[in-house]
């Protein structure tokens, strides 16, 4: 499998598929894999460049984390690819193309439900802590709990019956340390007053996900110079899995609208 090195010296692994202008996907908090229904909807017109985020699947780790970190590992996949990249992002990987997107050349960004932290959520927020007192106690299947339905669906009264019918549960208890490093510098990064992002920017959210990231969206779209806002009804916070067709439409109707340099 290709790899890049980071300035810090990890390892980034990523997998390349198709041909075409550079199409980089950045996942959240699973690994590559989340990407897999997408990659063919794309493969046919697009080099797809999809790595592991350090920690996880095939990428290595450094000795300290913090977001700057996973933005340089995105720009060294950037810096790698021949020709200018589209960044698309979910969730933490829609954070992380946005803030990449402020230090390396992109031809645009797409970002599903950005994981910033806005406004009241922002001030009370504990889930860090409150994954921690589990991992303290042993309970990593619980800490992992925490964060899913943080993430994936505050509503639902029997969250554990829904999660025994999620496909990819219960991979996530393999990383819930990373989960957590990660939760934590995500409560201490503030959303910017603007963004200086010169590329265009694609907004996407669903009507279904927790509340807390439906607002994040709406500020990120507020900040960004240049950005479109489109949101799928019915769909939530996996919103690129729940619904790729509708997913992969808004995307190709945003990539046709932009001339990236293809790559060699």
């Amino acid at each position: 499998m290709p790899t890049v090195t980071s300035p810090d010296g990890t390892r980034i692994a990523y997998e390349r598929h198709g041909d075409g202008p550079p199409l980089v996907l950045l996942h959240g908090g699973l690994t590559r894999r989340y990407w897999d229904p997408l990659v063919p909807r794309f493969a046919d017109d697009h080099t797809v460049v999809v790595p592991d985020r350090r920690g996880r699947g095939e990428s290595g780790d450094g000795e300290h984390y913090g977001i700057e970190r996973e933005v340089a590992d995105a720009r060294a996949v950037v810096e790698a690819v021949e020709g200018t990249p589209v960044l698309f992002g979910h969730s933490f990987g829609g954070l992380q193309a946005i803030e990449a997107a402020r230090v390396a050349p992109v031809a645009g960004v797409v970002a599903y439900e950005p994981a910033y932290l806005v406004d009241d959520y922002r001030e009370t927020a504990d889930l860090a802590a409150r994954m921690q007192a589990r991992l303290d106690a042993g309970e990593r299947r619980e800490a992992t709990k925490l964060h899913l339905r943080e993430v994936l669906r505050d509503d639902i009264e029997d969250f554990d019956a829904w999660l025994d019918e999620w496909p990819v549960w219960p991979a996530p208890v393999d990383h819930v340390e990373n989960t957590l490093r990660m939760n934590r510098a995500l409560e201490a990064h503030p959303l910017p007053d603007a963004f200086d992002v010169d590329a265009p920017v694609l907004l996407l959210t669903g009507s279904e996900g927790p509340a807390h990231l439906r607002e994040s969206v709406r500020a990120v779209h507020d900040a960004l110079p240049e950005s479109r806002l489109v949101e799928f009804e019915g769909v939530g916070h996996s919103g690129p899995t729940e619904a790729p067709e509708r997913t992969a439409e808004a995307v190709r109707e945003f990539l046709a609208d932009l001339t990236p340099t293809p790559a060699r």
